[in-house]
């Protein structure tokens, strides 16, 4: 067990420093100002235009760094300090989250099995670590089947919610592809502010790589004790 907590410990503190970078890098593109004068929401909503969207709004999100797309409503959901302020990291992440619009709209097929997972996940990832330590307990101490089986049970929850992160990774690095070249292509940012935009998408996708990775070497953790009981 102790093991586990070194291994998540570590983790922890990966994820950490790349979050807390993710958001310096923001806070320093925030003040490279687009000579353009375009706002986040008015990038999102040119975007949406040059790709033939005209079914999906851009609206405001309270918080920070709460930027998403909803494919259920078909909104672009674009935090504050994004929607209403005109600099290089609020271009950035506008484009970003239309990305994910186009995908929509273009049936991006790992969009389409991730969105597919999403009922599964929500429901067996907070049970999963559960199950397992529940049925290794079980099975240690009754000297019974059942609790191998109750763990698997929840070693197979903890694999699909590790096989959704490894599928959110192509999703990600995909919208962030399609928002540079059409902020490039469209020449919506000069040089300058293109390599901030570039930057600041670059460390956003490290958080999912990151979050990715943790998923794996738990998962893999919890199968050796499980199969190493076996």
């Amino acid at each position: 067990m102790l093991g586990y907590y070194i291994l998540i410990g570590g983790i922890a503190l990966i994820s950490w420093i790349v979050s807390s970078t993710l958001k310096r890098k923001f806070d320093h593109y925030s003040k490279v100002h687009l000579r353009n004068g375009m706002s986040g929401a008015e990038v999102a909503e040119k975007m949406l235009a040059d790709h033939g969207i005209q079914d999906v709004q851009v609206i405001s999100t309270a918080g920070k760094l709460t930027d998403h797309y909803n494919p259920k409503n078909k909104t672009v959901n674009l935090s504050e300090a994004v929607y209403n302020e005109r600099n290089a990291a609020a271009a950035a992440v506008a484009a970003h989250e239309v990305g994910h619009a186009v995908q929509h709209a273009q049936a991006y097929s790992w969009l389409q099995l991730r969105s597919q997972l999403v009922p599964v996940v929500s429901v067996s990832s907070g049970m999963s670590q559960w199950l397992i330590i529940g049925g290794l307990v079980l099975g240690g101490a009754a000297g019974l089947g059942l609790g191998w089986w109750v763990a698997i049970a929840g070693l197979i929850m903890m694999g699909m919610a590790t096989l959704f992160s490894f599928i959110t990774l192509p999703v990600e690095y995909d919208a962030s592809n399609r928002a540079l070249a059409w902020l490039k292509n469209k020449n919506v940012v000069t040089p300058e502010e293109y390599k901030g935009s570039e930057d600041a998408l670059k460390w956003a996708a490290r958080t999912y790589l990151v979050a990715a990775l943790g998923a794996l070497a738990s998962l893999l953790y919890w199968a050796f004790q499980i199969l190493g009981r076996d």
